[in-house]
């Protein structure tokens, strides 16, 4: 009844009713004087049964260009598996919803609104924009871990695979492959502390071969399809000379194939490629993509222990774990 007569969410009538923070006063003093005029009461016994575990968990995915109408990205889709199986291991049951960038509030109906004890938090689009969020959240005092780049800057708990790592192994591979011309398809800003990461890892492997790294030769793409085979097209444009395309993920190395094959060059004939992440699909490309294996099962597990942890006021730390090589047809010249 209130929430109608204010024409607002009943989780914001009970967030304005129990003094949060996170309700405008022009909104609070409007339910506030609503409750009054009805001779509202809370109910302290039912308030204190909502304070307690849920005895859930919330992953929430952020929206991405994805190959399907899905909106999310396939590496996270190979980490679900994992993140629920993690949870069923510990007693917990998993609430999977998407994150809503345009909603100022879009965690209040989960750990505010016992929904959930705490969040796991996969994707964030541009990282500059959703650290604002981020620090929202710590203020708030929610429970959640990110699965994100870790620097010591970083306001949040994260786990990360060993991006750094992932891309100076990839390059030193393409150099051992013969490759002397090496473009990176990829982010490599703030704005995208991964994709940042794993260049740095490709710069510092083409230096450790005394060559040098020709800034024309990195192009930024997001990680999507259409984005590989558009940052692949301006490469090309450019006229440059390259052998190889050292892509910052997956998809953006399959567009990337796509495009080289548009311009009649072979793979990897022509020119080597090699990607990162190492999603199903990977493996059913032609041909099948060498790439940086993220190892989404230990990922999971730690995500959780992280976040139950964070949960119990349990001291943590955000952790990198380490990457593999999944060498395939893209960079294998016969």
């Amino acid at each position: 009844m209130i929430a109608h007569l204010a024409g607002v969410s009943q989780p914001t009538v009970s967030r304005a009713l129990r003094g949060s923070p996170m309700v405008n006063e022009t909104t609070r003093l409007r339910i506030l004087k609503i409750a009054r005029e009805l001779n509202y009461q809370v109910d302290k016994n039912a308030s204190s049964l909502r304070s307690k575990s849920s005895g859930t968990l919330a992953l929430l995915f952020f929206e991405d260009p994805a190959p399907d109408d899905s909106l999310i990205n396939p590496f996270f889709v190979s980490m679900l598996a994992s993140i629920t199986r993690a949870c069923a291991q510990r007693g917990y049951d998993l609430l999977i919803s998407f994150q809503q960038p345009a909603n100022e509030d879009w965690q209040a109906g989960f750990e505010d609104s016992n929904k959930a004890d705490g969040i796991i938090l996969l994707g964030y689009g541009d990282y500059l924009d959703y650290r604002a969020r981020l620090e929202f959240l710590i203020a708030r005092g929610m429970h959640f871990v990110c699965w994100g780049a870790v620097r010591p800057d970083q306001p949040e708990v994260s786990v990360s695979c060993d991006n750094y790592r992932g891309g100076y192994a990839i390059t030193r591979h393409l150099l051992e492959r013969g490759a002397r011309r090496i473009a990176f398809l990829g982010d490599a800003s703030n704005h995208c502390p991964e994709f940042l990461e794993r260049h740095r890892g490709y710069s510092e492997a083409i230096k450790a071969s005394r060559l040098r790294v020709n800034a024309r030769l990195q192009i930024d793409a997001i990680s999507s399809e259409q984005s590989g085979f558009d940052a692949t097209t301006v490469l090309l444009e450019r006229k440059l000379q390259f052998d190889a395309i050292c892509a910052a993920s997956d998809l953006i190395a399959i567009g990337a194939m796509k495009a080289l094959q548009a311009h009649g060059l072979r793979v990897p004939a022509d020119v080597l490629v090699s990607g990162f992440d190492d999603i199903p699909l990977a493996g059913f490309v032609n041909p099948s993509l060498t790439t940086v294996q993220q190892d989404t099962k230990a990922a999971g597990a730690i995500l959780v222990e992280t976040l139950l942890k964070l949960i119990r006021n349990e001291p943590v730390e955000s952790q990198i774990i380490p990457v593999s090589l999944m060498l395939r047809g893209s960079t294998q010249r016969a």
